[in-house]
């Protein structure tokens, strides 16, 4: 694969009020923007994130998982310690469900697959990862065509595991970026989309209250 250096990240949070899809005493489910950090960065100019938005309203709401900043969609956080314990101990054991919305560079061929490939830090440059065969953690992503358009095709994509900018490396792997993406898109794909093409669109968990299977949705801006 070759190796881009990340382009220059400026953080510009977007000005939009909370978003919440669903509250109760145990989870809190919103819909994070678009270039919004999910938990405040190092520098102080990366302060303002999801979480320090949200325990604005909700002091207890504590973060269990993450999106990647331009990665726009649904996102948990839980109301308790326990719920924390109980939603965290899901993801590790992937229990939860989740499917990704994307648009790619160009005409994907086949209509559905799996990948598998593992993925690593490409630590000179940070904080892009990789696929490394002999060192990466496994990674899977099952995707299949929804639309195909003239340059580019509307994917779904169901992650089987939860590595650092996983959809984004596997899509790239297959030879078709997701769109805007200012890591990992040449030029011409990185300019076909005001954003990172990229939603999380539905999350299924067990409620950590009686442990019910429930499907949440926060419907693709794109």
């Amino acid at each position: 694969m070759t190796s881009l250096a990340p382009r220059p990240i400026n953080y510009n949070p977007p000005d939009t009020s909370l978003s919440v899809l669903h509250h109760d005493a145990h989870i809190l489910i919103l819909s994070k923007p678009s270039g919004l950090l999910t938990v405040p960065g190092k520098p102080a100019a990366h302060a303002d994130c999801l979480e320090v938005r949200a325990r604005k309203k909700f002091p207890t709401a504590t973060i269990v998982h993450r999106l990647d900043m331009d990665t726009s969609g649904i996102l948990v956080m839980a109301m308790t310690a326990q719920a924390h314990r109980h939603i965290g101990l899901q993801f590790e054991r992937r229990k939860t469900e989740k499917t990704y919305i994307a648009r790619v560079w160009g005409q994907v061929a086949e209509n559905e697959g799996t990948i598998v490939a593992p993925i690593i830090t490409d630590w000179p440059n940070r904080p892009r990862q990789m696929i490394d065969f002999e060192k990466g953690r496994h990674a899977e992503t099952k995707w299949e065509v929804i639309e195909r358009e003239d340059s580019a095709t509307r994917v779904k994509l169901r992650p089987h595991t939860g590595r650092s900018h996983q959809l984004r490396v596997h899509m790239l792997s297959l030879g078709h970026p997701i769109l805007g993406d200012n890591i990992y898109a040449p030029d011409d794909a990185f300019k076909a989309a005001p954003r990172l093409q990229l939603h999380s669109e539905t999350l299924t968990l067990h409620h950590p209250d009686g442990g019910e299977r429930v499907t949440f949705q926060d419907p693709c801006p794109f």
